[in-house]
């Protein structure tokens, strides 16, 4: 299949709907937990969080335009100024896509999407409990796309829960070990599977790996 930019803006929706998010490839697949200003809590579905930065410790994630639908999470997280990113163990994919259903904002996607929410003191978000890698954070800013009338979100880490048996040797994250879940496209999962960890690359050592061996068989 070869598209060109006519055949791009030609497509029907669903089709390019289709081809164009799962492009990427595979996503980060998260569950970001916020309440509103009466406690009550709401759990939505992204593929969108990205990392911005580690220090300070700043994540981005997109909103789409208003006008589609009501935007529950982004209302709660201006109301509290929190919000929790949680992955999405590769064991309940099914669950976690079924919050993006359009929920009544009094209907909590927790209980009726099968998850349990978590409760940390300090912060005013509920975490999910199944979730083995989860993230609290501050609201610091949201810059809107004029280009297609999304909505970049930044926020800043201010707690993190990562089992100890989720770090390796080297003392980086396995995600791995961890059973977390990807998504590409809109609807569809993948687990994921190391496939190789590599050192810092530096220049000094490919040219030494890329010179000619020395032959052992001169004199000296």
């Amino acid at each position: 299949m070869i598209w060109n930019e006519q055949d791009i803006s030609s497509a029907d929706k669903v089709t390019r709907l289709r081809m164009i998010n799962a492009i990427t490839g595979i996503k980060p697949a998260n569950l970001i937990g916020t309440q509103d200003a009466s406690g009550r809590h709401n759990l939505a579905v992204f593929s969108s969080v990205v990392h911005l930065g580690s220090s300070p410790a700043l994540m981005g994630f997109i909103l789409r335009p208003y006008g589609e639908v009501p935007r529950h999470t982004w209302q709660n997280i201006q109301a509290t100024g929190h919000y929790t990113i949680n992955h999405i163990p590769a064991s309940m994919t099914q669950q976690a896509h079924k919050t993006s259903a359009k929920f009544p904002e009094e209907v909590s996607e927790f209980e009726r999407c099968g998850f349990t929410p978590e409760l940390i003191p300090g912060i005013q978000a509920p975490f999910v409990g199944e979730s083995t890698l989860k993230m609290g954070l501050s609201f610091i800013s949201a810059t809107e796309i004029p280009l297609n009338g999304t909505t970049l979100v930044i926020g800043k880490i201010i707690y993190l829960s990562i089992p100890d048996e989720f770090i390796d040797q080297a003392g980086e994250l396995d995600l791995e070990r961890a059973h977390s879940a990807g998504i590409s496209g809109l609807n569809t999962y993948y687990s994921l599977k190391k496939i190789g960890q590599y050192p810092y690359a530096r220049l000094s050592d490919m040219d030494h790996e890329n010179s000619p061996a020395e032959d052992l068989d001169q004199p000296s």
